[in-house]
């Protein structure tokens, strides 16, 4: 047997196996919605589950694949709207792995990244419950990739920042302004629509131009995609106009500049704003 026959037969035999034992419970990542982006142990894990306890985020194609024996059981939350509170989702996940299910907790895009799965880990290692945590790709990473615009490049970000645009109930958006208005860096707001004025207020306020790139990409990577490139100043308006609706995602820099030059128009509800010299240039920070 050669080497790479004996890499192979190793691989499958560790996609074959059974990773998940009754009465465990895996937090697993889905991905940003396009099942292609779904880990290969992600895919093992829903396919033996015996229950799936899923968000809303999670696209109707992944749920496809889910084993069709399994009970599924919905949580699924909206700002402001929660169909089940989470303090009953992570009773769910006790009981049901004290009833010796095998159980997934799929959440969109990565768990560990404003996906509450540190809440739901930490409330299962209270309980005594085992469980696995597999990491997806976070809607960030999937939504640029897919519209074109590299979250870091040499030329115009060093650095990026994943913030969440949403806090509790009646809670203020109180953010390091000042750092997130520095240049050379990308911002991308998760669950910042309703709080877009407050973003834009602000990042203008500490110092960062109202002529800065701004990308909104609602539902990115899955055949419902609408993207749309825009300036901070203009911000609201092309939300208002363009009827945005939760899930999108934010991305406020200069490399989203390259998605006029990256980006594949073909592509669903893609659409810019910029033109002349702001999208082939650098605008000021």
């Amino acid at each position: 047997m050669t080497t790479n026959t004996r890499k192979k037969c190793l691989v499958e035999f560790q996609l074959a196996e059974q990773p998940l034992r009754a009465g465990e419970v895996a937090i697993v990542g889905a991905g940003p919605g396009d099942p292609g982006l779904l880990t290969l142990r992600a895919l093992m894990l829903i396919q033996q589950a015996d229950a799936i306890v899923y968000d809303r985020l999670v696209s109707p194609q992944i749920m496809e694949l889910v084993n069709p024996r399994a009970e599924r059981i919905h949580v699924g939350k909206a700002s402001g709207c929660h169909f089940v509170p989470q303090e009953e989702t992570n009773e769910l996940l006790v009981q049901l792995a004290i009833q010796q299910r095998r159980v997934v907790r799929l959440k969109g895009g990565d768990p560990y990244i404003f996906g509450r799965g540190g809440e739901e880990a930490e409330f299962l290692v209270d309980n005594d419950i085992d469980f696995q945590v597999v990491p997806g790709i976070t809607s960030a990473a999937g939504c640029a990739s897919y519209c074109g615009i590299p979250l870091t490049h040499r030329d115009y970000a060093q650095s990026v920042t994943f913030v969440t645009g949403h806090r509790k109930a009646d809670q203020t958006l109180e953010l390091n302004w000042q750092v997130l208005a520095a240049p050379g860096q990308t911002r991308v707001f998760y669950m910042g629509l309703h709080n877009a004025p407050t973003i834009v207020r602000e990042l203008t306020a500490h110092g960062l131009s109202g002529a800065c790139p701004v990308a909104l990409v609602e539902r990115g990577t899955t055949p419902l995609q609408h993207m749309t490139v825009t300036t901070l100043d203009d911000l609201v308006a092309t939300i208002d106009r363009e009827g945005f609706q939760p899930p999108t995602l934010i991305i406020v820099g200069e490399v989203v500049q390259l998605a006029d030059k990256l980006a594949r128009p073909a592509l669903a509800g893609w659409h810019s704003a910029l033109a002349g010299p702001v999208a082939a240039s650098r605008t000021s920070a």
